[in-house]
């Protein structure tokens, strides 16, 4: 005999009158959760009722219906009605769909449709997006519809454009929501199915993992040569830049790196051109040059153009609005906005009248070049007027013409009909002759006693020699000759065999190229000026100027082919004596100029000395590339430094220990090679 299934009987549902329902004590939601009471109004203001209410009708003490309804389950969406309501948006008697509930427990009610509700995928809600979008929507209007950013919506977008084998894996639980979002880095569904093929076979699949491969050879839109051709410029080209909307990417990075090198070429090539209209001899351009490209070539020292009547004027004018407004509002703690602005604006328009253009003499510029590179900050660099030493006039030599010689030659003719010149010696001259030109042999002995008396002379005042030593010294750095001087002191300015990367461009550099450019500047045109100009200047001028030059010789560069381990620890000394800081100088550790290129172990090290060990265990299983990567991260603003570049100098040491006592020559013999520079200042005398 068949067994008869009893069927489910749903409960009934009706329309009932808002001012017929009320809340009950039975709903178990206490806790504000979710979109907000005055969102969820909106939302339904807009599309209406969708989900209706659960009620159970209320009965008196005797057990009979009053005609009122509370709602156990729907609490928010009641609050939510009654807030149209009051504000006139809905009517008191509007009907409201309701299932009505008999029997069974009130909160188990309540409870069962709060906990039972099933969350929407993520995925499913991208996808929903896309589709609003799709059909014509907005990422405004689908923002403001669901009361979220723009933002997140372009998120979800971005999530929902992901290849569809990915997404597929995603929905499957085969990958993180985390995981997913490094893939948006990349718009190429072939490319992060590839990615993700190789991320199978790692044992390394976390998100930044995922980002590096897809931006792998890709330039960085914070690199000079992004800020040099200007994104814009870029996209319009046909350039793709890949773009990370989970985290900061500082502007993404540019994939077509070929496509950057020719735009980078071609906009040089226009700047290069236009510096060769001036009428330079030659022009040099590259992305970038080595520090140090223009040594041993003299720059030319211009006349900067003065300003005119007019120019004076709105500068002066300028300078009097700024100063006006700093003082009224030089005890504001925040300065309004619009003066912040014309402010910035004064002091843009003044340096504007700084930087005035030089000119050149139009015969200097003939036989002289200039150099078109990329600052770091992806403006143009144009450095002008270096002359090569091939296109250097010569120097005419100083001679006596009336007397070319001590020994003047006679021609005499031999047996054969052949000349030949003979030197005839010329003997002291007769008292009775008269005047005649001192000779030269007496000349150089009565010179040299006058070369004695300079030395012991100049060694009781200090503050002559050190005048004499700034004015050798200023000659050789500024001007073309250093023969106007009759001190023998020389400086030399090491050129770097090896590049470090980012040499030219660090802060260093900068600073010491403006510092020269300000000296020379200041510094008379001609070199017989500068002794009179020296000697003018106080103490604090010529102190400044001396400690430039002098800084222009500093060599303290490892080589593996030049041991000089006493140099090294006296660049130590220095260091300390000067409270040298690299970190604050602005180098800091990168895959390129350190953690690239030591092993895994000091790069643990690095991390563990500036993180601590547990960030150091965090990246010990990485492979060394992707360990170098990660630690520049992990010491970015931490201001950690390799050995090297603190207080000293780790194989300066030991190779002064290699040397001392333990070679084959004794001290005497040391010291008898050494060159003698007593008569030399020991701040300049140079190796």
């Amino acid at each position: 005999m068949a067994t008869t299934v009893q069927k489910i009987t749903l409960s009934p549902s009706r329309d009932i009158p808002f001012n017929k329902l009320l809340l009950s004590q039975s709903n178990v939601r206490r806790i504000k959760a979710g979109v907000s009471i005055e969102e969820l109004a909106e939302d339904i203001a807009r599309r209406g009722l969708l989900q209706g209410l659960s009620v159970r009708p209320v009965v008196d003490q005797a057990g009979v219906e009053t005609g009122m309804f509370e709602i156990p389950a729907g609490g928010r969406r009641y609050r939510v009605l009654e807030r149209l309501v009051k504000q006139r948006r809905l009517a008191k008697t509007a009907p409201v769909p309701c299932v009505i509930r008999e029997g069974g427990i009130a909160e188990e009610d309540s409870l069962a449709e709060n906990v039972q509700r099933a969350p929407l995928h993520p995925l499913d809600q991208f996808r929903a997006f896309l589709a609003l979008r799709e059909k014509g929507q907005s990422e405004e209007e689908i923002a403001a519809t669901f009361f979220v950013s723009v933002g997140v919506v372009k998120q979800r977008l971005k999530l929902a454009s992901v290849s569809p084998e990915l997404l597929d894996v995603y929905a499957e639980d085969g990958m993180t929501l985390d995981q997913l979002m490094a893939f948006t880095v990349s718009g190429d569904h072939a490319r992060q199915e590839q990615v993700f093929e190789r991320l199978k076979t790692s044992y390394d699949k976390q998100p930044y993992a995922i980002r590096r491969m897809l931006t792998e050879g890709a330039v960085r839109a914070c690199d000079k040569r992004a800020y040099f051709i200007g994104l814009e410029a870029y996209v319009e080209s046909g350039g793709t830049i890949l773009r990370d909307l989970f985290q900061g990417d500082d502007g993404g990075w540019l994939q077509d790196v070929a496509l950057v090198d020719r735009l980078v070429a071609e906009k040089l090539k226009t700047d290069a051109d236009a510096v060769a209209t001036e009428g330079w001899k030659w022009v040099e351009m590259a992305p970038d040059f080595a520090y140090g490209h223009t040594y041993g070539l003299r720059q030319l020292r211009g006349e900067t153009l003065p300003l005119t009547a007019e120019e004076e004027a709105s500068r002066a004018a300028l300078q009097a609005e700024y100063d006006r407004l700093s003082d009224t509002y030089a005890e504001a703690d925040e300065l309004p906005d619009e003066v912040d602005a014309r402010l910035g604006e004064i002091e843009t328009a003044i340096e504007a009248f700084e930087a005035r253009p030089i000119t050149f003499d139009p015969a200097e510029v003939a036989r002289a070049g200039a150099f078109v590179s990329i600052a770091h900050d992806g403006a143009v660099r144009i450095e002008r007027g270096y002359v090569r030493p091939e296109d250097e006039l010569s120097e005419e030599p100083e001679r006596d013409a009336e007397d070319a010689g001590a020994h003047p030659a006679v021609s005499a003719t031999t047996g054969t009909g052949e000349a030949v010149m003979t030197e005839v010696p010329i003997s002291d001259p007769e008292e009775d002759e008269g005047l005649s030109p001192i000779s030269d042999r007496l000349m150089t002995e009565l010179t040299s006693h006058r070369t004695l008396g300079l030395r012991q002379a100049l060694g009781e005042r200090p503050d002559v020699a050190f005048l004499a030593a700034l004015h050798v010294l200023t000659l050789k750095s500024f001007y073309r000759y250093g023969s106007d001087s009759c001190l023998e002191l020389d400086l030399k300015s090491v050129t770097f065999n090896a590049q470090a990367p980012g040499l030219n461009d660090s802060m260093s550099a900068a600073a010491i190229h403006a510092r020269h450019e300000g000296w020379a500047k200041v510094l008379p045109k001609e070199s017989v000026c500068l002794w009179e100009a020296l000697e003018e200047w106080d103490n604090d001028s010529r102190s400044g100027l001396f400690a430039h030059i002098v800084s222009l010789s500093v060599n303290a560069v490892h080589e593996a082919w030049n041991r000089r381990p006493r140099a090294l620890n006296h660049a130590d000394q220095l260091a300390r004596a000067v409270d040298l800081d690299m970190a604050a100088a602005g180098w800091a550790p990168t895959v390129d100029n350190f953690l690239g290129r030591v092993t895994k172990a000091r790069i643990l090290q690095a991390v563990s000395e500036a993180k601590g060990a547990r960030a150091a265990e965090r990246i010990a299983h990485l492979r060394k590339g992707d360990m170098a990567r990660e630690a520049e991260v992990l010491l970015t603003e931490t201001g950690w430094l390799p050995e090297p570049l603190r207080g000293s100098n780790p194989t300066a040491g030991e190779e002064t220990a290699a040397q001392d006592g333990t070679t084959a020559m004794g001290k005497g013999e040391r010291l008898e090679d050494t060159e003698d520079t007593t008569d030399i200042p020991p701040a300049v005398a140079a190796e």
